[in-house]
């Protein structure tokens, strides 16, 4: 059996977390349209009749702007370590730059087997994404295959993972077949509740929302209860988030709770507050504790 650990690596927004959907068949991270999106190291396990991957979704890897951003992308970098493939994906749209540079020097500085994945090929003339991809290929030291892919409509995802399985070793699996990530259930709860913001907020205001799941417990009824703070830095932003005669924490709510209570297959309550906690992403280890941070920068 094929068993390793694929490292996603790539800078905000270029599609990392779709392509892992894609590769499930289902919606396993969050997704939105918005760069950094993701902030945590998730590993999610995908399992079939030959192989067990852990995919390792992490934060782009981008300039920060403030220390939140600095510990995101020091998580980024962190999740590279000790994979046994890098999956560097290179959105067609934009082409190579800065980001892409500083993505390789970590690569080759590591010596890592590296896959190369030009993906939104649906946006683009497929000979530009192949002529991106062989000069992609050009300054990465070790690359095992190279495919261009549209998560969007799946193209090229089935040939990307036949890539990764063929150069993964044989091993015995790391997890049980029932296990889809190694995050509890107030991760993901969290997660969802954020990618709802991301989706109906606009500008600065989901970027700064941090969501802090307090308490989750099964009633004797069956429900299970999560209780979620979402921080912001400003009153104005609280007052976005709440919505005029509170209809966006409703919608918010609602939609989080949907898709809660198809993850579990139970009922779900959700109660969510909404608190100000100025400047949070410039503090070091309190609210990126909270957040569930810090595990991934030490």
């Amino acid at each position: 059996m094929k068993v390793g650990i694929v490292g996603m690596a790539g800078r905000p927004n270029v599609g990392k977390s779709s392509i892992i959907n894609a590769i499930f068949g289902r919606k396993v991270v969050i997704v939105t349209d918005k760069p950094q999106t993701t902030r945590n190291r998730i590993n999610v396990i995908y399992n079939d009749g030959d192989s067990q991957i852990v995919f390792v979704d992490t934060p782009g890897v981008h300039k920060p702007l403030h220390r939140f951003g600095e510990f995101m992308v020091k998580a980024a970098v962190a999740a590279l370590k000790g994979v046994d493939i890098v999956l560097f994906v290179i959105d067609a749209t934009r082409g190579w730059g800065e980001p892409e540079d500083n993505i390789a020097s970590v690569i080759n500085r590591s010596d890592s087997k590296t896959i190369l994945a030009v993906n939104k090929i649906d946006l683009v003339d497929e000979s530009k994404a192949r002529l991106l991809l062989e000069d992609s290929a050009s300054k990465i030291k070790n690359v095992l295959a190279k495919l261009v892919t549209s998560a969007k409509t799946g193209e090229g995802i089935a040939e990307l993972l036949a890539a990764v399985k063929e150069n993964l070793p044989e091993g015995e699996k790391l997890y049980p077949d029932d296990m889809l990530t190694d995050r509890p259930l107030s991760f993901m709860a969290a997660e969802l509740i954020r990618e709802k913001i991301f989706l109906l907020t606009k500008e600065e205001v989901p970027h700064s929302t941090a969501v802090i799941v307090e308490e989750v417990k099964e009633r004797p009824n069956g429900v299970i209860y999560i209780r979620a703070d979402i921080y912001v830095e400003r009153k104005s932003q609280k007052g976005i988030i709440i919505g005029n005669g509170g209809q966006m924490i409703k919608k918010i709510g609602s939609l989080a709770r949907e898709e809660l209570e198809y993850l579990l297959g139970k009922k779900v309550y959700l109660d969510l507050f909404v608190k100000v906690k100025e400047k949070w992403r410039q503090k070091d280890f309190i609210i990126l504790n909270e957040i569930g941070m810090r595990d991934e920068i030490e």
